[in-house]
């Protein structure tokens, strides 16, 4: 019976971790104005009629923080890579060379810059959503074991526990994140 309950805890853990975890992969999406390869991760170029990845056809770099640069593997992809840059809609203005593409990242706005304040805050609102229903439905699944009223509460102070803490992870990094977007 307490093998079953330091089961729950430990899936709810996992499920808590896993919640954070997408926090920050969608907050990698909110530039902050520096350049990041990560930013053109939602382009799809068309390669020899499938729509492919950008990364799995060019090399992208970060020369510097304000410049990207997109080196493809075969020379005739440069032309669509181009495309798939400006159909993506990302705001960037791709410049071909002839023999890489040069994108400069635009410095981001005072309004741009609260904009993705309260973007990034809405991330972390969900991801917090996220960490109260997994603590939900652990106390729930709590409540189903047969054990005494006792060994139930306390369990149940143990995954309140693991909710503060993850609860407060999530705030770290959203104060992280907002510090970085609105440092200029």
């Amino acid at each position: 019976m307490n093998e079953e309950l330091e089961f729950i805890v430990a899936t709810s853990k996992e499920r808590m971790e896993q919640s954070i975890e997408h926090l920050e992969k969608e907050l990698l999406n909110i530039r902050a104005g520096k350049a990041n390869p990560v930013m053109l991760s939602t382009v799809q170029v068309d390669y020899y009629g499938s729509q492919t990845p950008l990364s799995q056809v060019a090399n992208i770099n970060t020369p510097d923080a304000r410049t990207l640069s997109v080196q493809p593997w075969e020379k005739t992809m440069l032309a669509d890579i181009e495309k798939a840059i400006l159909v993506a809609n990302l705001g960037f203005t791709p410049m071909n060379n002839g023999e890489s593409i040069i994108i400069s990242i635009p410095p981001l706005t005072e309004e741009r810059r609260k904009e993705l304040v309260k973007l990034a805050k809405a991330e972390t609102e969900n991801s917090k959503i996220s960490i109260r229903s997994v603590r939900k439905d652990a106390n729930q699944e709590i409540k189903k074991v047969d054990a005494s009223e006792d060994i139930q509460k306390n369990f149940e102070v143990d995954i309140q526990e693991l909710t503060d803490t993850y609860i407060k992870k999530v705030d770290q990094i959203f104060l992280q994140k907002e510090k970085e977007i609105l440092t200029v």
